[in-house]
């Protein structure tokens, strides 16, 4: 069992052609069951052709019809990034794993709230998750992004985060003493993105083959907060939780996340505070997540 994703998914790839997107589908390939995972690209312009033995279609609906694919992972440079996410949902699928960073946060609104739209009229909910995130993966079974898949193991901690090195941090972490993860699940850090820490969560409680999760955080947003407090009423499984930023200044823009902190309850501090009145178990040190997660289970 796991969430979102298994050994089974199959996946578009928009923007396969591009050199970053062949790149990482044949890494994506390589890994467990990506062989028979990954059944299709996109490129209007090259539908017909193949590329690593996958067939390339005019559009994501062609592809969907075609290879019963359901997933859907996007590389399209910044500028069409928004509309090959549209694209995706139109076409009706599960999910849309956007990794592209970058993308205009005009664009993105506009997409946000026309799947809103969508689904109030009755669409169907296609889930999105990015953009600017490293991906997910099942361990063993399939890996969409690009994360490196030899960290990984399978187990029974659930892994979330927004930052993609810190995700590989506490995976690595899990490895190392024989513990592995069920999912592990890159939301990104955009201002405007898709699944939130609290849906990732609810996935996870409800997910018999996870045991415990950690979730890692960062500055600005109230995110965290609200995972927080969906967990303390809801969450049956112990949670270590680390936020990353504890030294940043407030009122300063940091890094490629978009973080920004007023000086308030969306400081590192006040988040952990948060998460510990809700039940965590928190740690300043990246370094322990592995260690406390042992502890707990």
């Amino acid at each position: 069992m796991s969430i979102l994703i298994n050994k089974d998914t199959k996946i578009i790839t928009q923007g396969m052609t591009g050199k970053t997107g062949q790149f990482h589908t044949e890494k994506c390939q390589e890994y467990a069951n990506g062989k028979y995972c990954f059944v299709a690209g996109v490129n209007p312009k090259k539908a017909g052709e193949s590329l690593l033995g996958i067939p390339i279609f005019g559009s994501v609906k062609d592809a969907a019809a075609e290879t019963g694919a359901t997933v859907s992972v996007i590389y399209v440079p910044p500028p069409g990034a928004a509309a090959a996410i549209w694209e995706a949902v139109e076409a009706d699928l599960d999910l849309v794993v956007c990794i592209t960073e970058g993308i205009p946060v005009r664009d993105m609104l506009v997409v946000r709230n026309r799947m809103k739209k969508r689904e109030a009229a009755g669409g169907k909910k296609t889930l999105l998750l990015g953009p600017n995130c490293p991906g997910l993966i099942t361990p063993d079974e399939v890996k969409i992004g690009i994360m490196p898949g030899h960290i990984h193991r399978k187990g029974r901690i659930g892994v979330v985060s927004r930052s993609g090195t810190l995700t590989y941090e506490a995976v690595g972490q899990l490895t190392e003493i024989g513990l592995g993860q069920s999912t592990a699940v890159g939301t990104g850090g955009d201002p405007i993105n898709g699944l939130k820490h609290i849906d990732i969560m609810r996935l996870f409680n409800d997910d018999p083959d996870t045991d415990a999760v950690i979730m890692i955080g960062e500055i600005g947003g109230p995110d965290e907060a609200d995972a927080a407090m969906w967990c303390k009423a809801n969450m049956k499984k112990p949670i270590v939780g680390f936020i990353a930023g504890v030294t940043a200044p407030a009122g300063k823009r940091m890094g490629h996340a978009g973080a920004l902190i007023s000086g308030g309850a969306d400081t590192a501090d006040a988040k952990l505070a948060i998460m510990e009145e809700c039940g965590f178990t928190v740690t300043r040190d990246p370094s322990e997540m592995g260690k406390l997660i042992k502890k707990l289970i």
